[in-house]
């Protein structure tokens, strides 16, 4: 079973991304902010992030940064969720290191589907 870390600043947001994926078998770990995932990342293992770009206390770019920077968190694949669309903010994600950028709203199944092929399900 594959843990994700899910960093999510919108409550309903962030339990309905956690129910998704538990009900498609995975291990999850909801937090509010960038700089709480940076943390949990750092004290636990994961096997993917789900990050939204904006956030209070440090945004989805810079946790994303700070995690690569990280050796024991480098190697962990970051997915952005998004409502941003423009090409520059994809673009602004996957150079801080993301494997993936999702807009919002996005269907569940999709969400699915990307994590799968981000971890090669």
């Amino acid at each position: 079973m594959a843990k994700i870390l899910v960093a999510e600043d919108d409550q309903d947001i962030r339990e309905l991304i956690a129910l998704t994926l538990q009900f498609n078998g995975f291990d999850v770990t909801p937090v509010e902010n960038g700089a709480l995932a940076v943390e949990r990342a750092s004290s636990q293992s994961f096997d993917l992030i789900l990050m939204d770009v904006r956030m209070p206390r440090m945004t989805g770019y810079e946790a994303c940064k700070r995690l690569k920077e990280i050796e024991s968190t480098r190697d962990i694949p970051v997915i952005f969720l998004s409502a941003k669309g423009q090409e520059s903010e994809i673009e602004t994600g996957l150079m801080a290191g993301a494997a993936d950028y999702i807009l919002k709203p996005f269907a569940p199944d999709m969400l699915i589907s990307k994590i799968n092929k981000v971890l090669s399900l």
